[in-house]
């Protein structure tokens, strides 16, 4: 830490405990500091500055340039000197990047204020600056802003369509008794609404998850019986599509302990996902004994993933840009949730996929109370 002010007056007792109390005001401070002279050369510094800046030290006179070596968002390198000469009032910036020598690279909020440094009404002019890594707050702000948007979009849609049958129902009943007409409009209202009770699910168990309040309920669950249920609960909607439900269940099957619940809502996010992204053939649900406890699997004959999405399916948002994916309504938080939800039931989920020829997707389950 640089102690020494150069300043033509030789301070009194008063202005050393002033400035004593400025150096103990300064180290304490989160934000890294940096005072420099009208020349923009160090006067002053903390230590939180020499980590956000990534190095072991400043000397007093020290010339900023080379030292704070921001980028703007374009990625275009930013002339310190100049931006802070030519600043006359205080001012922030949320916008500039630091690169680091490891490639990393992190958000900067950088304050500057013009000052007068030294002791005393006579100290020279020369500037502070405040500087703060901001790349955890970025992130948020980035991910908040995405998930406005995506929500926005995605509830539009389905309320305009939902509205939009709702009225012409409406409309034919007033004119006509054509029953067949106003029953399929209100089919697909009613599926729409199914679709927003979907994903506001989704969002409730999302908010409960990033907020850790989700909590696990262990008990006895009957695979066998809770595949044979979801089979036959989604088998009308696969044979709209023209798809099989099939089921290959180990008969040597042992009940697992853990969370039914989530359990349930795994295999549900992935057997709708598979249905969804498969237009013809069939899907297989699937659970063996495994040592740990049960192996449940989910296999279609549907569009399969690209190499280049499959890194991404668990990624909150994620949509692939696979036109046929497109076709379909969703946030892209289903598989987002279902890994939250696997990771708290101590699930092991992997997955194979090929292009045009399927996915299948396998979790382990392990027993969470000793029988």
């Amino acid at each position: 830490m640089q102690t020494d002010f150069k300043d033509d007056n030789q301070p009194n007792l008063s202005e050393k405990l002033a400035y004593s109390r400025l150096v103990s005001l300064i180290n304490s401070m989160a934000d890294g500091v940096i005072a420099v002279d009208k020349n923009i050369r160090v006067v002053l510094f903390n230590g939180a500055a020499l980590n956000i800046l990534d190095i072991n030290n400043l000397k007093e006179g020290q010339s900023l340039e080379g030292l704070l070596n921001p980028i703007d968002k374009n990625n275009q390198p930013v002339d310190i000197i100049e931006l802070i000469k030519n600043t006359n009032i205080p001012t922030t910036n949320r916008d500039l990047k630091l690169s680091y020598k490891d490639g990393s690279i992190s958000s900067l909020y950088l304050g500057i204020a013009p000052v007068h440094i030294g002791y005393g009404s006579k100290g020279q002019e020369g500037y502070v600056l405040q500087i703060r890594d901001i790349t955890t707050e970025k992130s948020l702000e980035e991910e908040r802003d995405e998930f406005i948007s995506v929500v926005s979009h995605e509830l539009r849609t389905p309320i305009a369509i939902a509205e939009g049958n709702i009225s012409n129902a409406q409309l034919i009943l007033d004119k006509s008794t054509d029953i067949q007409t106003i029953a399929k409009a209100l089919n697909e209202a009613h599926n729409q609404v199914l679709y927003l009770s979907d994903m506001i699910n989704d969002l409730s168990t999302l908010s409960r998850a990033e907020r850790g309040k989700l909590t696990l309920e262990i008990e006895p669950i009957n695979i066998h019986d809770l595949i044979l249920e979801l089979a036959n609960n989604y088998a009308n909607e696969a044979e709209s599509k023209g798809l099989k439900i099939k089921t290959v269940i180990d008969s040597k099957l042992e009940l697992l302990y853990s969370s039914k619940l989530y359990t349930r809502e795994i295999l549900q996010n992935f057997i709708t996902n598979a249905i969804k992204y498969t237009d013809k053939g069939h899907v297989t649900i699937g659970a063996k004994q495994i040592k740990e406890g049960v192996e449940l699997s989910v296999a279609d004959t549907g569009i399969g993933i690209s190499k280049a999405d499959q890194e991404k399916v668990f990624d909150k948002f994620f949509r692939s840009e696979d036109y046929r994916t497109r076709k379909s309504n969703g946030t892209g938080l289903g598989l987002y949730v279902t890994m939250k939800l696997a990771r708290l039931t101590h699930a092991d989920i992997t997955f194979k996929s090929e292009l045009n020829a399927g996915s299948v997707f396998t979790i382990a389950m392990p027993n969470l109370k000793k029988t």
